[in-house]
């Protein structure tokens, strides 16, 4: 029993995470772009600029690295925290979360150009190349704090589950219904 409650916990930790980290990565583009002077829809998944179209390139460069300069924040932030005050397990998801939904998005590039891949694309240094070098910055950092921490593979493994769970509830629901969170 005590171990069904502490998996349903580990749950409860990841939804918040997932919920957290996708609203905060979304935020951050919608933000942007109203700083720039634009009138963003944001919904858990997207930001749209409601038909607008951006009047600077330079301004969508912008929108597009919002996001993810703020997840790279979280990860860095939550790295830091389990390096000073030690293990947190339900700290960890939001590390691994950071990883998941950058290399993610890398790889959707391959379907439609995300963050980094418009943002390589418009700089001409390659679709996926600040894909790579994000998902690698991240991973070193879940790599660190898993070998520091040994939380043991069950544990990132269940992790890893969830996250892509919960993540797949998230993006198909936002795809289904398109809950518009901020105009």
């Amino acid at each position: 029993m005590k171990q069904l409650k502490t998996y349903l916990l580990h749950a409860g930790a990841v939804i918040l995470a997932v919920t957290f980290t996708w609203f905060v990565h979304e935020f951050a583009h919608w933000a942007m772009a109203k700083a720039l002077g634009y009138s963003p829809v944001m919904t858990m998944n997207t930001v749209s600029l409601g038909g607008d179209q951006y009047q600077e390139e330079w301004h969508a460069m912008l929108v597009s690295a919002a996001g993810p300069i703020i997840t790279i924040i979280q990860a860095a932030l939550v790295y830091w925290w389990l390096a000073v005050k030690g293990w947190q397990r339900w700290l960890y998801p939001y590390l691994f979360l950071a990883l998941y939904t950058r290399a993610l998005a890398g790889v959707m590039n391959m379907i439609q150009l995300n963050d980094e891949g418009r943002i390589g694309h418009a700089l001409g240094i390659g679709d996926y190349t600040l894909s790579i070098l994000v998902s690698g910055f991240l991973f070193w950092l879940v790599w660190k704090a898993t070998r520091r921490e040994k939380p043991g593979w069950r544990f990132v493994t269940y992790t890893l589950f969830l996250i892509m769970l919960f993540s797949s509830i998230l993006i198909l629901s936002d795809n289904a219904w398109h809950p518009v969170l901020l105009q």
